[in-house]
């Protein structure tokens, strides 16, 4: 009788349990929660990356399928009715997470409130020598460091995306001093993603099944893609690229070059820059920069150098990192060899080179 007692409550409690579930989730969907809405900056909004990106962004392929958005677009006076265009668009599409649009070439209008910064726009690229545009770009982040140190949330995210990266970012850091130096980074998700496809190709397996690449360095002729650490899922396990592979001369040669030289072969196959793939990567950076790496993985992002693997702080340099909770990491201890490391310093060269570039286009 007494383990009947037993049973009994427990089926009681069992019930009361689920009963109490049902009723909390019944009058959880009548308040109709939801999220507040994020103000997105997106500067050259009138350009192919802009186009691209901006309903990715609506639809909700950056920030999830449950956070509501509101965009500002940027870009010069030129493009005006463009840009109203765009935003045409942009309410035509009816997305139902766009809670509204700003389309202006007023950079103060454009940084108002802002939560997260996609920093496209920029002096065009003339030919392949990121220190050409320094001089013209310094002005320009200049210009829009100020207008987000003033307007922005003081918590703000800015991704960099227009060449030279690394550097923008680097002046933009300095004129938005307000701005925690771990939320300014560059983008070379773009080349993280090419490296995966390149290496996705040579052992004909899906590039979701390949993981943990790196690009070290500029966002430039001589970024490093590095395979040494990556690894495949191969349905029993994960194998190293490296063994899989089995040629290191490919690894060291034509898999570098392939992803150093991809954006140039796509603009001579199209006769137009990178914008979807280019717009695609930008959506990964800030949505694992956001919503967290998964467990087990690295990304590439450009961030701020704390003098990890040897690299000079103060530099903008891209790195393997995890992220968690907003909050990116580098990743730590992974050995490198006398190849990777002459490939790695000789990208840090050149970025200090950008810098004092730029800094003396400052004065």
């Amino acid at each position: 009788m007494e383990a009947l007692d037993l049973i009994q409550k427990g089926v009681i409690v069992l019930v009361c349990f689920y009963l109490s579930w049902r009723i909390i989730r019944y009058i959880w969907s009548f308040l109709d929660v939801e999220k507040d809405p994020l103000i997105v900056l997106v500067t050259g909004a009138a350009g192919q990356i802009g186009y691209a990106l901006l309903p990715m962004i609506a639809r909700g392929a950056m920030l999830g399928p449950d956070q509501p958005v509101i965009l500002h677009m940027l870009d010069i006076e030129p493009t005006a009715d463009i840009l109203k265009g765009v935003k045409m668009e942009l309410l035509d599409g009816a997305f139902p997470l766009l809670k509204g649009v700003t389309a202006t070439t007023d950079a103060i209008e454009a940084c108002k409130g802002v939560d997260i910064a996609i920093m496209l726009g920029g002096f065009p690229r003339r030919n392949y020598d990121n220190k050409d545009l320094i001089s013209k770009n310094v002005g320009i982040y200049k210009a829009q460091a100020s207008a987000l140190e003033q307007h922005a949330d003081s918590n703000c995210k800015v991704v960099v995306v227009a060449n030279p990266a690394n550097t923008n970012a680097l002046i933009l850091k300095e004129f938005a001093p307000s701005i925690p130096e771990e939320n300014i980074t560059s983008l070379t998700r773009l080349d993280h993603n090419r490296a995966l496809n390149q290496i996705s190709e040579n052992l004909n397996v899906h590039v979701g099944d390949v993981k943990n690449v790196i690009i070290w360095g500029n966002q430039s002729s001589s970024l490093y893609p590095d395979a040494n650490h990556a690894t495949v899922n191969t349905g029993v396990g994960h194998k190293s690229v490296k063994e899989l592979i089995a040629d290191d001369r490919w690894l060291n040669t034509d898999f570098i070059s392939n992803v150093q030289n991809r954006g140039q072969v796509i603009v001579n196959a199209r006769r137009l820059s990178c914008a979807f793939s280019a717009a695609s990567s930008v959506c990964d950076h800030m949505r694992d920069w956001i919503l967290g790496t998964p467990k087990g993985t690295w990304v590439s992002m450009g961030v701020y150098s704390d003098g990890s693997y040897g690299i000079r702080p103060g530099l903008i340099y891209s790195f393997p990192v995890t992220c968690e909770k907003g909050e990116w990491s580098i990743v730590q201890g992974l050995k490198i060899n006398e190849f990777a490391r002459e490939k790695m310093d000789a990208s840090e060269k050149e970025l200090i080179e950008e810098k004092t570039l730029a800094y003396s286009s400052l004065n």
